[in-house]
């Protein structure tokens, strides 16, 4: 018997950007999210990491999946200020939100990369609708493993949805949805 899956540490975030309110991963239930982990200044974040972060969004459906990126600093802090973080955001066109972890208390490692226990950057981790990290990616991950293990998170929540906590029927210029 397997045992219960925990619930994702928090978010330890001091900004954000490319969102109006701070982001939980409590406001995040029902949806998969995808957080993708970076540097600005991490050659395999800004070749691999963050290109594949913005496939996700323009490929999956916000309804289902989020996708949220964590500038987390441990190296280079001078470098990597919120003003270069911002240049960049633009410069990169990167338009879902990203929050900068909070420096670590003790040693260089930012606390939410401390608390999801991640080797470095990019480090990709899918967080399942009910808020428990299900996969994490060090380095660079091939987009079909990465879609089939984001479809079959998305296949779980909608097989655990009542008829109450279901998204209406919809359509539009693309076809219907159930």
């Amino acid at each position: 018997m397997n045992a219960p899956l925990s619930l994702a540490p928090a978010l330890q975030v001091e900004r954000w950007f490319n969102t109006d309110a701070p982001i939980t991963l409590e406001s995040l239930r029902g949806k998969v999210v995808v957080l993708e982990a970076f540097q600005m200044l991490c050659p395999g974040c800004v070749s691999h990491g963050l290109p594949q972060a913005q496939r996700v969004a323009q490929t999956f459906s916000s309804e289902q999946v989020a996708v949220i990126g964590l500038h987390t600093v441990f190296e280079h802090h001078e470098a990597m200020t919120p003003v270069s973080l911002q240049a960049f955001l633009h410069e990169y066109r990167i338009a879902f939100p990203v929050g900068v972890d909070l420096p670590g208390t003790d040693g260089p490692i930012p606390r939410t990369m401390r608390a999801y226990a991640m080797r470095g950057t990019p480090t990709m981790t899918l967080i399942d609708a009910q808020g428990r990290i299900r996969h994490q990616h060090f380095g660079q991950v091939s987009d079909l493993v990465l879609g089939a293990q984001i479809a079959s998170l998305i296949g779980e929540a909608a097989a655990t949805r009542t008829p109450e906590t279901a998204p209406a029927a919809a359509c539009d210029a693309n076809g219907c949805t159930v």
